[in-house]
């Protein structure tokens, strides 16, 4: 959290091709919230965030920002389609489920963090229990004799073991310890216990006993205990599953629950998108009447109010709300007043060019050119890319773009695919091969669509 705006827009740099007035705003709103937590008490709750709508084509990274922000500094996150709520009548879904997602997700995230922390401790136990699984004691094991005697052979159970057979035992669970730490035992098959998650209540009707925080199996805990079944795994799979048993039982959900609520409440990020499909005023009948309807059940949320979760009451004064649209038939000022008062920053991104192209197909962390290279390596190939075949695919994305609907970087996708999809699905039975893709590969590819003065309708 206490990373400076140029360091958060740095760190964006590595995934997100230009936007620089996007990251900046962004950067300076997160710096904010690191400011805030500085402040007196009196002062700290009187500072509220200031919200952000970001405008921009469908493709040039509102999304990723807002992401790629939360994942920064590890900060609970939610993407809202915000046309989700017209899907049902006059209001479709209850706007509280965001504040509710939001936290089931920071839940996952403490429980994450708490089970690293015991890991080391769960893992112990969890061998410990796997040995019972795979040698139990004499006398303990259940139908067709003690796994020992499979093992090495010779061994008899008997509850009565003598000195001798007692040693025998020991010495050879000794060994087969050993085995279990060198993991040389990963492929053997051992019976293990877990819980049964097929008895759960069902739910009914289109707001469902979650979207109430209601947890059924939580309440009826102590009268209906958790169902159980038993299970064939590897030892490799018992292994995970038994030490995050273990680690469970470690973890202080009371504790996990607090840390959760107190992250959303101060870190929470919701990124509201498709914000200009519900922008307007009621003007006629039809699928469109409920859209100021949602503006309106959204403001309190955003506004800042107390929403109930089955992991306490979480105050949403706040949490970080970015909105994004493409604002092509609608803008900001259509918006009711109220709404337009709670996202008082507006920033507009650029549409891609065609240097833009270039830059995504090659700069970022994990670019789309080093991910296919990656896949066809795993089959042997060598997949290389010119200059010039990397200047043809961003310019041939641009005109597309240009003449037809604008999708941003996602057309890329399109054309990768159509450029590799003979090379992707020959490569398998053609080892150990180097392939350089050049401008007259590119162009030999995608001869048949660039022929057509309509390509638009064949690059999806």
């Amino acid at each position: 959290m206490d990373l400076t705006p140029q360091q958060i827009v740095a760190e964006l740099d590595r995934y997100i091709i230009g936007q620089q007035e996007a990251k900046k705003c962004v950067a300076v709103a997160l710096r904010n919230r690191y400011r805030r937590q500085k402040l007196s008490p009196e002062l700290r709750d009187e500072v509220l965030p200031k919200n952000i709508i970001m405008i921009g084509p469908t493709g040039v990274g509102k999304t990723e920002i807002a992401r790629r922000l939360a994942r920064l500094v590890n900060a609970p996150f939610i993407k809202v389609e915000a046309t989700r709520f017209t899907e049902v009548g006059y209001v479709g879904r209850d706007v509280e489920s965001i504040i509710r997602e939001l936290v089931e997700n920071a839940v996952r995230m403490v429980k994450i963090i708490k089970r690293a922390e015991v890991e080391d401790r769960a893992a112990r136990l969890a061998e410990k229990r796997l040995l019972d699984l795979i040698a139990p004691p004499p006398g303990k094991s259940k139908g067709g004799g003690n796994p020992l005697e499979a093992l090495f052979g010779g061994f008899a159970d008997s509850s009565e073991g003598s000195a001798n057979e007692q040693d025998n035992y020991a010495e050879k669970r000794a060994i087969l310890k050993e085995k279990l730490q060198r993991q040389e035992l990963e492929d053997m098959m051992v019976e293990v216990e877990v819980e049964d998650s097929t008895g759960t209540v069902p739910v009914f009707g289109g707001m469902g006993l979650e979207e109430l925080g209601i947890n059924l199996q939580d309440m009826l805990g102590n009268i209906l205990p958790r169902r159980t079944r038993k299970r064939l795994l590897t030892v490799a799979e018992a292994r995970r599953v038994l030490t995050q048993q273990e680690a469970d039982k470690m973890i202080d959900m009371d504790e996990v629950a607090a840390i959760a609520l107190q992250r959303v409440e101060q870190n929470g990020i919701i990124f509201l998108d498709e914000i200009d499909k519900i922008a307007g005023r009621e003007k006629s009948h039809g699928p469109d009447v409920s859209r100021e309807g949602v503006q309106r059940d959204l403001l309190p949320i955003i506004e800042g109010t107390t929403v109930q979760t089955k992991y306490g009451s979480v105050k949403t004064d706040h949490i970080l709300f970015i909105a994004a649209g493409a604002f092509h038939v609608s803008k900001p000022s259509d918006l009711i007043p109220e709404l337009q008062g709670r996202f008082p920053l507006r920033v507009e991104l650029d549409s891609l060019k065609k240097e833009d192209f270039q830059r995504i197909l090659t700069e970022p962390k994990h670019s789309l050119l080093s991910q296919y290279t990656a896949l066809l390596a795993v089959d042997g190939i060598e997949l290389q890319f010119s200059a010039d075949a990397i200047a043809e695919i961003a310019e041939i994305a641009y005109t597309v773009n240009t003449h037809g609907e604008d999708i941003g970087a996602r057309r890329l996708h399109t054309i990768l695919e159509k450029v590799l999809q003979d090379l992707l699905f020959q490569a398998p039975d053609v080892q150990n091969s180097k392939v350089v893709i050049d401008a007259t590969y590119v162009r030999s590819q995608l001869s048949d669509i660039m022929k057509r003065t309509d390509v638009q309708a064949y690059i999806l």
